[in-house]
């Protein structure tokens, strides 16, 4: 396995690059806008491909790169089901696995810094955000954060893991890169109480002042979602309704672009054709299939996802491969059900 630990000095913060080997696929946690040039050369050197990458909640004290990677390397973006982030492309659950080739990262949802608040546990180690920090604990005095809500992730969640498990946090603002489970039971002070009342007491007399990014910050890392704006503009958009309307024509393919897991939770569109966003660029090669598929069928290929993002990024890569009938379905699956679309 390839693990690379990046330290963003401005806003002290880590971001995890994880491959499970070199030339292979690669996912990265919470990178930080100013560190993009940093990750691509990485990523170059290791000869590697960025896949997915994730933001473990809502930051306040940093820009994120989500929007910047996923228009440098068309990855997927993927966030907790809670956040209310445009850019995102993967919409996570408690019980996922978030995959890419030769890594499973579990996904653990762990309020209470914000309500939007995830964890990562990937065989021996988890990535716990700002929720675990090492001989700490992140705020949860805004973004609705709450102390009892976090006190259950601490204690009913992450403590309860093996006490060998290595702690990676988002953050650190004294120089220590790593801890374990056990560690911080026995040395954060802030994990030495006996009940949820007790750690909100703690947690609300701590009195910290905002952070100085927060007004830029959160904002920013809220709208980012231009792709399908541009889209749109460029007029290869139609909205969920159009789309209902084109269903069973037999000069239109609709192509969907989300993973196995994706399709079994939330449905997909009745004769859909499963082509998985990973594979796009081979797909639509001259000899690809959607290549072939748009060819001989002389219609159109009618790409969508879970929000639209990733079928946003597919019609531009569609567009530039030649196939100027491409259109996707904006705001995807979800858009499609609001539509009362019908789903299998």
């Amino acid at each position: 396995m390839l693990f690379r630990q990046l330290f963003d000095s401005t806003s002290s913060t880590y971001s995890y690059l994880i491959a499970s080997r070199r030339g292979g696929e690669a996912l990265i946690v919470d990178p930080v806008l100013e560190r993009v040039g940093h990750y691509l050369r990485l990523i170059q050197e290791l000869d590697l491909r960025l896949v997915k990458a994730v933001d473990t909640h809502l930051h306040a004290d940093h820009i994120t790169a989500l929007g910047a990677l996923r228009d440098r390397t068309h990855c997927v973006t993927a966030m907790g089901e809670q956040s209310k982030v445009d850019v995102v492309s993967m919409r996570l659950a408690d019980g996922d696995t978030l995959r890419i080739e030769g890594i499973a990262l579990d996904v653990l949802y762990t309020p209470g810094h914000t309500d939007d608040s995830y964890s990562f546990l990937m065989g021996d180690r988890v990535f716990t955000g700002d929720t675990l920090l090492i001989r700490g604990t992140g705020r949860t005095d805004f973004q609705n954060g709450d102390a009892r809500a976090q006190y259950e992730s601490l204690f009913g969640r992450l403590l309860r893991l093996p006490d060998e498990t290595l702690v990676y946090p988002a953050h650190d603002y004294k120089g220590d890169t790593v801890s374990t489970i056990g560690e911080e039971k026995r040395w954060n002070p802030r994990l030495q109480v006996r009940s949820a009342e007790e750690y909100a007491a703690l947690m609300e007399n701590l009195h910290l002042p905002n952070p100085k990014m927060m007004d830029v910050a959160v904002p920013a890392n809220m709208q980012q979602g231009l792709a399908q704006a541009e889209i749109a503009r460029r007029g290869w958009a139609l909205s969920a309704a159009e789309s209902v309307a084109l269903l069973g024509r037999r000069d239109v393919t609709f192509v969907d672009l989300r993973e196995r897991a994706e399709r079994e939770k939330h449905g997909s569109i009745p004769g859909a054709l499963h082509a998985p966003y990973g594979d796009l660029v081979e797909n639509l090669r001259p000899g690809g299939m959607l290549h072939g598929i748009a060819e001989a069928a002389g219609g159109s290929l009618l790409f969508y996802c879970a929000f639209g993002e990733r079928s946003a990024m597919a019609v531009q890569a569609a567009q530039d491969a030649g196939l100027a009938s491409a259109r996707h379905v904006e705001g995807g699956m979800a858009a499609w059900k609001a539509a009362k679309g019908p789903a299998t």
